[in-house]
């Protein structure tokens, strides 16, 4: 295995435990129609590194899986952050754009998911409209100033490359 590749899958692992670990301490505000989940935040790695897609969605997974919804909200929570990320990276010269490949498939699958597979008694619109506006907090008031501080920190880069 040569460096680039063990870098990759380290990079991998940090991010995707980064993500559980914080979803989890966090639970109260990372889980349910009303949420906030800080861990989204991380989506902006993608703007830096392609290691961020695999990471982000092992670590929803994770999160989900030991969260209180179980198998439907992690396979379908990890969906939601694979098309997210992969956004996130394809766009990623777009750095104000970007993020709203998160908020959109965070909105509609999850949206859709709380409502028809959970059950919320709240209309699927509402519902998608929630959890695209709780995406947006986190990573425009969360996740863009964490980009800005990545960006302006050349060493901070170096670890995350490519």
């Amino acid at each position: 295995m040569n460096n680039r590749t063990v870098k990759f899958i380290v990079n991998t692992g940090v991010i995707a435990a980064l993500y559980a670990v914080l979803t989890l301490l966090l639970a109260p505000v990372s889980f349910g129609v009303v949420q906030v989940r800080i861990s989204e935040a991380l989506c902006v790695l993608g703007l830096f590194t392609p290691s961020a897609i695999p990471g982000l969605t092992i670590g929803c997974f994770i999160a989900n899986l030991l969260g209180p919804n179980g198998i439907v909200d992690a396979l379908l929570g990890a969906l939601a952050s694979l098309v997210g990320a992969l956004g996130m990276y394809f766009l990623r010269k777009k750095m104000y754009l970007a993020p709203l490949v998160n908020v959109v498939s965070n909105g509609v699958i999850i949206g859709l998911m709380l409502h028809y597979y959970y059950g919320e008694a709240i209309a699927p619109a509402i519902c998608i409209l929630l959890v695209a506006f709780e995406e947006a907090v986190a990573l425009y008031l969360l996740g863009m100033p964490l980009a800005k501080v990545i960006s302006s920190r050349p060493e901070l880069l170096d670890n995350l490359s490519k």
